[in-house]
């Protein structure tokens, strides 16, 4: 947890009692389950998965099953528990604020797991009740949830208030979570860091405003050099997949160099350098024409905190569309972009500090395969997952090291996204969360178990070849005359470039 070898005092049963100010017959009744007696399992266990064996010919769990109860459907074997529900009560008594988003789980006491979670709240929406808000007129913020090992909740309780459009974040390496503000108004355009065991506090209350002022999307940070990737998500301009001229629409990737690098809560606080990623001996590259495993050499350059959205557009950097999900893991940061490609299905890059190359690794060219990815994690056993935000269903799919794309939960709860996909730390659960109205779910089942070796196999595993780009026999001798290769060519002619 956030207090190993720092001093901080780690919560206890007793700290959960005096938290939600509950008597301890309450709290016994809260482990069985607050939100119900009979909390909904919708599919039986299986026996002997073979999902269960760890090798590299996993291509998912199979075909779902539809849930009776009508809510998730998932494959067979596996199980979900509702664990927490919008407009329900936190511990304190208090309504459990809506607009669930991103989240991430964290080792508790004992064996328990705490969830912290985002709620993207805006406006005159039902507000996040903190007792320490940034800005008590603001209605966003994060709540953290107490899982027992028995995935029942244990208590519910906020954990910062006062911000706006806390969309998605990420965990630090020293077991705090960033959540991440989604819009830049009225000082909101910020990234807070919150402390799971210590709620309210000052620093949860405190912008890192070194780490800029945008539309802040997500989060992942680099373990070996505690640098901090960040996604953003901008809405301005406008867009049309028909003609790449008339596109003004831009998103950058960002990184946060730290002075403080102690790794530990408050390190982020003590200022450090922002940059904007860019493409060498290209300006303003748009991420749209890259093609699946055509690797670019990159750079970064600085930009002003205050306005690094129109400083990294003045300077050249890399043009995406909308940029989501953000996970680092095996030496790679892999990052999303929700509006991405030639179909505006999406993207899914990765990003190799160790070689300072960025790769499109897939490229959505079918609706059934991706649509709109926004939250991404690597799993245990070193797949990708990705929750959609699409029109036509929201979905959590997977992809393999060897590009195969499976599905793996459908929502038929109702029309709003999957977000927040995120592990226990001990690989077992799956916790996911439905938007609005907010649902958490545990999802548990024949998971295949931790495979770092495989996560490492993901970072760097060849892209798909189903989805390299195609080009004729003609313009492969073309390529050969011009000492280029297939991808280059490809490139060229997506750019509209001629080479004969």
């Amino acid at each position: 947890m956030s207090g190993k070898g720092s001093g901080r005092k780690q919560f206890n049963r007793r700290d959960f009692i005096k938290l939600g100010g509950m008597s301890t017959v309450a709290l016994t009744l809260g482990s069985a389950g607050l939100l119900g007696a009979n909390p909904t399992e919708a599919i039986g266990a299986s026996k002997g998965s073979a999902a269960q064996k760890v090798n590299n010919s996993f291509k998912g769990f199979g075909p779902l099953v539809k849930d009776p109860g009508g809510v998730i459907d998932l494959p067979k074997g596996f199980q979900y528990r509702i664990i927490s529900e919008e407009g329900k009560t936190l511990t304190n008594g208090a309504p459990i604020p809506g607009d669930f988003d991103g989240m991430a789980a964290f080792q508790g006491p004992g064996h328990l797991t705490i969830l912290v979670r985002n709620h993207e709240l805006s406006g005159s929406e039902s507000a996040v009740q903190g007792k320490n808000p940034y800005n008590k007129l603001a209605p966003g913020g994060t709540t953290a949830l107490v899982i027992g090992p028995d995935r029942r909740l244990f208590a519910e309780y906020v954990t910062s208030s006062g911000s706006m459009q806390n969309c998605a974040g990420g965990p630090t390496p020293w077991g705090t979570w960033l959540t991440c503000e989604e819009t830049r108004e009225n000082d909101h355009g910020y990234v807070f860091e919150v402390m799971p065991n210590e709620p309210e506090n000052k620093l949860s209350k405190t912008p890192i405003r070194d780490m800029g002022f945008f539309s802040h999307e997500a989060t992942a940070i680099d373990p070996a050099t505690g640098i901090v990737y960040l996604t953003e998500d901008d809405f301005r301009g406008k867009i049309d997949p028909n003609d790449p001229t008339n596109d003004e629409r831009s998103s950058f990737l960002y990184r946060y160099i730290p002075n403080d690098t102690s790794k530990r809560p408050g390190a982020l606080q003590k200022g450090g350098k922002l940059q904007a990623m860019a493409i060498e001996e290209k300006t303003n590259p748009d991420a749209d024409f890259m093609n699946p495993g055509q690797k670019f050499g990159v750079v970064w350059k600085d930009v002003n905190k205050e306005e690094p959205h129109d400083d990294a557009l003045s300077k050249g950097c890399v043009r995406f569309n909308r940029l989501e999900g953000a996970y680092f893991a095996g030496g790679v940061f892999w990052f999303d972009d929700t509006a991405g490609g030639e179909k505006r299905l999406g993207q899914i890059y990765r990003y190799i500090p160790a070689t300072e190359t960025l790769e499109l690794f897939y490229e959505g060219t079918d609706a059934n395969k991706m649509e709109s990815p926004d939250n991404i994690c690597i799993t245990p056993w070193g797949d990708l997952l990705f929750a959609e935000d699409g029109d036509n269903g929201n979905r959590v799919l997977g992809i393999t090291p060897e590009g195969e794309v499976y599905l793996f939960a459908n929502n038929r709860m109702n029309g709003s996204e999957f977000c927040g996909p995120t592990f226990s730390p001990d690989g077992k659960t799956f916790f996911l969360n439905i938007q609005s109205p907010g649902v958490t779910f545990a999802i548990w089942g024949p998971f295949p178990g931790q495979n770092p070796a495989r996560q490492r196999y993901m970072g760097h595993a060849a892209p798909p070849a189903a989805y390299a780009p195609k080009i004729s026999a003609e313009m492969k001798e073309v390529a050969k005359i011009n000492g280029i290769s297939d991808l280059e060519a490809a490139a060229y002619l997506r750019h509209g470039v001629p080479l004969l």
